[in-house]
């Protein structure tokens, strides 16, 4: 256990470093702070729109689906593949073209201040339960391999992701989640070679899993599946490309570089939809009974399924690389929302408040408010996540499905389709809001599967059938009516009674006018490569130090090989910041 401890401690200080090397970049304005002034490479920019959809729940909630159920996970993440896919065709360049700092100020200018407010208060409130969901997936994961106290391990890490986000904003979010994207694919790539090794290849990875690979156990109608995955790629646009998911692509130094961005996201998702499941997949065939070694956790065993394969089947220091990795994969989900909380609250609820009553504060002021903003975000994030630590009776796969069927997306509902139907009343969006959450709520305790398969001829439901079921049926009434019901708001469109319409005509001609870097862009270039460059180097460097911990030659090899590749990336980016820039 102490090469494992001396691996995370080691990550933690690299991320530490990260924090202060990106401090001054975020010390000159609000924008700097929750955009990074919009000066961001694309593949700083791709990698955090790649982290933005990737947490510890990955490795617990979905990695526990994944064990039980075989090759269905994979769908929720082809389904992520194809909307980074629209978002590199249609929406991300579009996004950064809105000029703006913040989500919230690009749903002012398309909806008006009032619905800005609304959706200001409806989004932090979200997000702050989407947050907390991640942390406290990370908390089951970790509090397994400390044999530790979840509620302890939530808030220790908690207060690690609230450092990050407080100290360098923007800049060192997107920077960190750049380092963590490396992290997550060594782990990722390490983990699935030796599991196809010890299985016999992904052949008999197929042909053994004991409940059959690509439908699973106890689900015996083939079309809930179909159903599942059709629903899904809906799901996931909606929730991935809006107006609020918009601030992953504001970062961008110009629209050219959002589209290479948003591609970089959809090839690292769609090859992680695969590789980051195979060590599960295995384990199903290896370790049958690996959910038995936690039992301890109720419904969330089969969760800690990597931990159990990384115990038996790595060499000893891997459990600190996969620990690092499940810590980066929340800490990028946690800090990313912090930022963004941060930048919705100054900018839409606290500046128009100050001026009703005509007061100014000056921008350096407001850069000390944001970081107090993210501290108090970081806290309450904290005790949402200790309050999900109690419903014992949801798997993660679960309790992350239902908060973001019931929840987020009639939330973003009007979000997404407001970029398509430009002529809407002004109280559409928060009206088809409140109709979307009665939606969810009517599914859930009216309309539910057993309701369903009572009407169409099905006597009785398995758990895993109720459950997809019930997605179904919540996605599919959020598409058929509560998306509808906003389309249609466009009859009682009056041109004359909108004030807005200005405006409105202003934020559509902008997100078809393409943003271009300016002569300033060349030395936040090089800044960014020279500063990631030296992170990734020595991060490089410590891992090759782990080939000295005790292990068989194989494993000793693999840490090598992946630390060589570590060092190439990080000396190619620094080599490059030395050179002139096209």
């Amino acid at each position: 256990m102490l090469y494992e401890y001396l691996v995370i401690s080691g990550y933690f200080f690299l991320i530490v470093g990260i924090g202060f090397a990106f401090k001054k970049m975020a010390k000159n304005s609000t924008s700097d702070y929750f955009r990074g002034g919009g000066r961001m490479l694309w593949w700083m920019v791709g990698s955090t729109a790649f982290m933005a959809q990737f947490s510890a729940w990955t490795f617990t909630g979905a990695a526990g689906k994944a064990f039980t159920d075989g090759f269905s996970v994979s769908l929720v993440f082809f389904a992520n593949t194809f909307s980074y896919f629209c978002g590199w065709a249609y929406f991300s360049h579009r996004f950064r073209q809105m000029r703006v700092d913040t989500p919230t100020e690009a749903i002012k200018r398309r909806f008006g201040h009032q619905n800005e407010l609304f959706f200001s208060w409806a989004l932090i409130i979200f997000s702050l339960i989407n947050a907390g969901v991640w942390l406290n997936a990370l908390g089951v994961f970790a509090s397994a391999f400390y044999n530790a106290d979840i509620s302890l391990t939530i808030i220790a890490t908690g207060l690690a992701v609230i450092f990050v986000s407080v100290l360098s904003g923007a800049w060192g979010v997107v920077a960190s989640d750049f380092v963590q994207t490396l992290v997550v694919a060594v782990v990722s790539v390490a983990c699935a070679i030796v599991a196809l090794v010890k299985v016999g290849g992904p052949v008999e990875l197929f042909t053994n899993f004991p409940s059959g690979f690509l439908i699973g156990p106890d689900l015996n109608y083939g079309l809930i599946l179909f159903g599942s995955f059709v629903f899904f790629l809906v799901k996931q646009l909606i929730t991935i490309m809006n107006l609020n998911d918009s601030f992953r692509f504001l970062n961008a130094k110009d629209s050219e570089s959002a589209r290479k961005a948003a591609l970089l996201a959809m090839v690292l998702m769609g090859v992680g939809s695969i590789v980051w499941f195979i060590p599960p997949w295995a384990s199903a065939i290896l370790y049958p009974d690996a959910a038995m070694a936690y039992s301890g956790l109720g419904n969330k065993a089969s969760d800690a399924v990597y931990l159990v394969f990384t115990k038996n089947a790595m060499p000893v220091g891997t459990i600190g690389l996969l620990m690092a990795g499940l810590f980066a994969a929340s800490m990028s989900s946690m800090d990313s929302a912090l930022n963004k909380n941060a930048g919705i609250f100054i900018r839409s609820i606290y500046q128009p408040l100050i001026a009703k009553y005509g007061k100014e504060v000056n921008d350096k002021r407001l850069l000390k408010l944001s970081r107090l903003v993210s501290f108090i975000s970081g806290l309450l994030v904290i005790l949402v996540a200790l309050f999900f630590r109690s419903l014992q009776e949801l798997s993660l796969f679960e309790l992350m499905m239902r908060v973001s069927t019931m929840i987020q997306v009639p939330l973003l509902v009007p979000l997404i389709f407001g970029l398509f139907i430009k002529k809407t009343p002004q109280w559409a969006p928060w009206a088809t809001v409140a109709l979307g959450l009665f939606i969810s709520w009517f599914i859930a305790n009216i309309f539910t599967p057993e309701v369903f398969a009572g009407l169409v001829g099905i006597e009785e439901l398995t758990r895993r059938e109720t459950v997809d079921i019930g997605l179904i049926l919540t996605i599919a009434a959020h598409l058929f009516i509560t998306a509808a019901f906003f389309c249609m708001t466009a009859l009682f469109y009056k041109e004359e009674c909108d004030a807005h319409r200005f405006e409105t005509e202003r934020f559509f001609a902008d997100i078809e006018t393409p943003v271009i870097a300016d002569s300033e862009q060349d030395e936040y270039d090089r800044q960014q490569r020279y500063k990631l460059g030296s992170m990734v180097v020595f991060m490089g460097i410590g891992v090759i130090f782990m080939a000295l911990i005790p292990n068989p030659l194989w494993g000793r090899f693999m840490f090598i090989m992946c630390s060589l590749v570590i060092l190439a990336l990080g000396m190619l980016l620094k080599n490059s910041a030395t050179k002139k820039l096209a």
